[in-house]
C-alpha cells in the first residue's frame, strides 16, 4: 500500500529544507499541530501524517498484528522518511509518539538529527521508585471503561487529559478527535499505550533531545519528564508554564519558543 495515502501524509513549508515530521498523540490527527507548524514552514520542509486508525488514515492498513506493540507504529515513521527521501529529521512527537519517534531513532540513529518529545512517558504505571502517575488499578479501570464504552469514556477523559477546565473548548475539541477515531482501533492503541515500558529504550537514544514538560500535567506528571532527561544521554529539559498534557493546542507558543531555542543551538 502507498505510505503516503496510509497514513495520509502532507508536506509543507520549503520543499529542499531540513525536514520536521510532527506526530500526533493518542486518539489525535496531524491537525492538532496547526498552531506549531506555520511558525516552522518558511525554513523546513514539514511532513505531518496520521498514525493507523485515526484522521485521515487508511483503516484498512490496520492490522492488529503489526500494531500490537509500538515498533509497528515506528516501522511506519521510518517507512515515511524512506519513501520521501527524508534526511536528517527533525521529529517532534506528543506523548505517545515521542516513544514511538525514539524507537525510530535507535533503529535507524542516522536518520535523524533531532527529537522533540512533548509530554513524553515511558511508563504510566508506577513502579517502585519510578512515579509514571498511575497505579496498576487505575490503569486497569481506565482500560476497563474505554473497553465497555468508548464514546462515554472519550467525553470523560478527554477534558482530564487537556486540562485548562476554563477553556472547556480545548477539551470539547479532543474528545471530538477521540469520537472520530474506528473504536476498535482506538481500544487497542490505548492498551499499547497504557500498558507499554520504554525505560529501557531511553539511555539507546544517540538523538540529541528536547523534552518539553508541562508545569501541571494529569497524563504526564513533572516526575516523568525528569525521569526521561535523566536517562537520555544527550537532552534539554524545558518547563513549560502551560498546564494539562496539550501545550500545542492550549499554549502553542511556549512549545514553538522552546523548539526555537533548541533548534538554534544545534
Amino acid at each position: 500500500m502507498d505510505v503516503v495515502t496510509r497514513n495520509n501524509v502532507t508536506v509543507s513549508g520549503v520543499p529542499d529544507g531540513p525536514p520536521m515530521m510532527f506526530a500526533p498523540g493518542f486518539g489525535c490527527d496531524q491537525t492538532m499541530w496547526r498552531f506549531v507548524t506555520p511558525a516552522f514552514e518558511d525554513r523546513y520542509r514539514v511532513v505531518a501524517f496520521d498514525h493507523v486508525g485515526t484522521g485521515g488514515s487508511d483503516t484498512a492498513a490496520y492490522d492488529p498484528d503489526r500494531y500490537a506493540t509500538l515498533d509497528g507504529y515506528a516501522d511506519d515513521v521510518l517507512q515515511i522518511c524512506e519513501d520521501l527521501d527524508l534526511p536528517a529529521v527533525i521529529f517532534v512527537g506528543h506523548s505517545v509518539s515521542s516513544m514511538i519517534g525514539a524507537l525510530a531513532a535507535i533503529r535507524e540513529p542516522a536518520r535523524f538529527d533531532r527529537l522533540v518529545m512533548v509530554g513524553p512517558s515511558p511508563r504510566y504505571i508506577d513502579d517502585g521508585d519510578y512515579v509514571g502517575g498511575f497505579s496498576a488499578t487505575d490503569i486497569d479501570e481506565l482500560l476497563a471503561s474505554l473497553d465497555s464504552n468508548y464514546l462515554g469514556w472519550s467525553g470523560a477523559i478527554a477534558p482530564v487529559i487537556m486540562g485548562n477546565p476554563d477553556r472547556p473548548e480545548l477539551g470539547d475539541e479532543l474528545t471530538a478527535s477521540f469520537c472520530r477515531n474506528d473504536p476498535e482501533i482506538a481500544r487497542r492503541f490505548a492498551h499499547v499505550t497504557f500498558t507499554g515500558d520504554n525505560r529501557d529504550d531511553l539511555p539507546k537514544i544517540t538523538t540529541p533531545t528536547l523534552v518539553l514538560q508541562c508545569d501541571q500535567d494529569a497524563i504526564a506528571p513533572r516526575e516523568v519528564g525528569t525521569y526521561v532527561h535523566d536517562r537520555l544521554p544527550d537532552s534539554e529539559l524545558v518547563v513549560l508554564r502551560a498546564t494539562g498534557h496539550c501545550p500545542h493546542l492550549s499554549e502553542p507558543e511556549e512549545p514553538i519558543a522552546a523548539m526555537e531555542s533548541f533548534l538554534a543551538r544545534r
